[in-house]
């Protein structure tokens, strides 16, 4: 698209992906049945099994239900390995907050102690389609979980909601004022993680004009910042030319 049509993108793709799940239900439910198997192995065979009975869980996520929740809730209190596990965590999300809040809490509760599955967690979050999903961001910073310091954390949360379709890009400008404050702050300790947030904005000109002007006064603003890095800097001033 010349000009990226954000909340277009968005309502087809999770139309299609909701009209899919639907419509094929039956299928996909039996198909979950035929691919189910006795304990876990790392054979190509169970890995490809594995990942088609948990795309046919997110095509049944994405249609919602009772059916779908249970179904969801019953593979992450019973999922044998981790991938299994945050892929239930994965569909319970798409459910929506009411649906995920216990399962995310027992998630981070039992994998806490690995950084790697918590910047999963971490991730899984921020690119959350709920309304509130800035907001909860936001409270994640303080987390114990989450470390400004540690670049990978912040690639997942602060990266995680760059890479929001929906969210990152709302038309009050929120998001991109979010990550404009992050960047300004981790100028200061890691200009290097900075510039590849800051990123994010620089793809201002493919958008409409409204969002065009909200990305433009972000990055004018960070451009001020006084002693900006060169890192940083250099984005952003190519960024305007």
């Amino acid at each position: 698209m010349e000009v990226i049509d954000v909340d277009g993108i968005h309502a087809a793709t999770t139309f299609l992906a909701a009209a899919l799940g639907s419509r094929f239900a039956p299928q996909l439910l039996r198909l979950r049945e035929v691919l189910a198997e006795d304990g876990y192995a790392l054979t190509p065979d169970s890995i490809g099994r594995r990942r088609l009975r948990n795309v046919a869980m997110m095509f049944l996520a994405y249609a919602g239900g009772d059916v779908a929740r249970r179904v969801a809730a019953e593979q992450f209190a019973t999922a044998t390995c981790m991938t299994d596990q945050l892929s239930a965590l994965s569909a319970l999300i798409v459910l929506g907050a009411e649906a995920a809040e216990p399962a995310l809490s027992a998630f981070y509760d039992q994998w806490k102690g690995e950084r790697l599955v918590v910047n999963k967690w971490l991730a899984l979050q921020a690119a959350a389609d709920w309304p509130d999903v800035l907001a909860r961001v936001q409270v994640l910073l303080a987390h114990p979980a989450f470390d400004a310091k540690e670049p990978n954390k912040v690639y997942a949360l602060v990266g995680g909601f760059a890479g929001n379709p929906k969210w990152m890009h709302t038309t009050d400008g929120s998001g991109y004022a979010f990550m404009a404050d992050r960047v300004i702050a981790l100028d200061s300790s890691n200009p290097q993680v900075a510039a590849r947030m800051v990123r994010s904005l620089m793809r201002w000109r493919r958008y409409d004009q409204g969002r065009q002007a909200l990305m433009r006064a972000q990055l004018q603003r960070i451009a001020a910042k006084p002693g900006l890095s060169r890192d940083v800097g250099e984005i952003v001033a190519k960024a305007l030319a």
